[in-house]
C-alpha cells in the first residue's frame, strides 16, 4: 500500500478541503510556535512522529516545534495538563494525538475557544471540532492483521486478541477490525479471549501476556494492537518456549521487534507511518493559522511488514525511520 509522503499529495487521502483564517503571528511574520503532543515519550512509535514533526519545521522555516507529552501512555491528566498549559503559554497551533477519545475534549475545546487551532493525529477525539485528523484507517489495519493471521493458522485455531487500553480510540478501531475481519477470512477460527487489555507499558503487557498463556493451553495465534503489547506478548512467548508454535501478528515497530520479524518470531507487523503523521501534523496546524487550504482528514496508510518483504526499500523505510537526522538519535 502506498504511504502519502507529501503534503501536497494528500488530496488523494482526504475527505475535504477547508481554509481558515490567519493569525496575528502568521500576519506580523513573527516564529509561530507549534506545540505537538503525543501520547507517550518513550516508544520509537512517537519518536518517529517527533523527527517528522522537526522535517516540517525546518522545511517551513520560522516554526518552532514545542514536543511535549506525558511519560507513559496511561496518564491522561498529565496530557490534559500538557495542553492546558499550552493554552496557558499562548501558542499558535496545537498538533494533539489524545490519549483518550473523551477526557481531551474539553482541553481541546479550550483551545479552539481561545482561537488556537488544533490538528489530531493517531488517534481520534469524540468531539469533531477540531481542524484537521490525520491518522492511519485503524480499522482497516486491523482487518489488514486479520488476513495474515488467517494465512498464518489456515484460517482455524485458537486465537486471543490483546487489546490495549481502554479509551484508546486509535487500538480500539484495529481490535475492532481485527475480530471483524477474523469473521470474514477465518470463519472456523475460534477466539477464545478478547477482553484482556494489556495496559501502557511493555511490562506490564508482558504479565498480561503470561496470564492468557497459562489460561490457555492451547494457543495457535494472538494479535496485539500495539508496540508495547506487542513486545510484551513476544518476551512471553519466548519465556514459555512457544516462539513459532504460536504465530505472532503485531502492530508497530522498534529494534525488538523488527529483530524478531527478520528472525521469524514475529509473522507480521502492521506498520504506520508516524513520521509522516508528525510531519503532516505541523504542516497542517500552519496551514490552518495562514488561513492556507488543508485537508479535513488524512489517511496515512498501512502496510503489512513480513520476513519474507522487509527489505523492500517502502517496509524498510517504515520499519527503521531516520531518527538520526532530525533527533540525534
Amino acid at each position: 500500500m502506498a504511504v502519502t509522503t507529501a503534503f501536497t499529495a494528500c488530496n488523494n487521502n482526504s475527505s475535504s478541503t477547508q481554509e481558515s483564517g490567519s493569525a496575528s503571528s502568521a500576519a506580523s511574520g513573527e516564529q509561530l510556535k507549534i506545540a505537538v503532543i503525543p501520547k507517550g515519550a518513550t516508544h520509537t512509535y512517537w519518536k518517529s512522529a517527533h523527527a517528522g514533526a522537526m522535517k516540517a519545521a525546518k522545511e517551513l522555516g520560522n516554526v518552532e516545534v514545542i514536543w511535549q507529552g506525558p511519560q507513559k501512555e496511561d496518564d491522561r491528566q498529565m496530557q490534559i495538563q500538557v495542553v492546558q498549559n499550552f493554552i496557558s503559554r499562548g501558542v499558535d497551533g496545537i498538533v494533539l494525538a489524545p490519549l483518550d477519545e473523551r477526557s481531551l475534549v474539553p482541553p481541546v475545546k479550550a483551545a479552539i475557544k481561545r482561537k488556537i487551532p488544533v490538528v489530531i493525529f493517531d488517534s481520534d477525539l469524540a468531539a469533531k471540532d477540531y481542524a484537521s485528523y490525520i491518522a492511519t484507517d485503524n480499522f482497516a489495519g486491523g482487518k489488514l492483521c486479520a488476513k495474515r493471521m488467517a494465512e498464518l493458522t489456515g484460517g482455524k485455531g485458537n486465537i486471543i486478541l490483546l487489546r490495549y487500553s481502554e479509551g484508546s480510540a486509535s487500538t480500539h478501531a484495529r481490535e475492532e477490525g481485527f475480530l471483524a475481519g477474523m469473521k470474514e477470512y477465518a470463519p472456523n477460527a475460534k477466539i477464545v479471549s478478547s477482553n484482556q487489555y494489556a495496559g501502557a507499558t511493555m511490562e506490564k503487557a508482558f504479565q498480561a501476556s503470561q496470564n492468557l498463556l497459562n489460561r490457555f493451553a492451547t494457543v495457535d495465534g494472538v494479535f496485539c494492537p500495539n508496540e508495547s503489547s506487542t513486545q510484551g506478548m513476544l518476551r512471553a512467548l519466548q519465556t514459555a518456549g512457544k516462539v513459532g508454535k504460536v504465530k505472532l501478528v503485531g502492530f508497530d515497530s522498534n529494534e525488538t521487534l523488527v529483530s524478531a520479524l527478520n528472525q521469524g518470531t514475529i509473522q507480521g507487523l502492521a506498520l504506520q507511518d508516524p513520521f509522516n503523521m508528525g510531519y503532516l501534523g505541523v504542516k497542517t496546524a500552519v496551514a490552518v493559522i495562514k488561513g492556507e487550504k488543508f485537508e479535513k482528514l488524512v489517511d496515512t496508510g498501512i502496510s503489512m511488514a513480513t520476513k519474507e518483504n522487509i527489505n523492500d526499500p517502502a517496509i524498510k523505510a517504515l520499519l527503521t525511520p531516520d531518527l538520526k537526522t532530525w533527533l540525534n538519535e
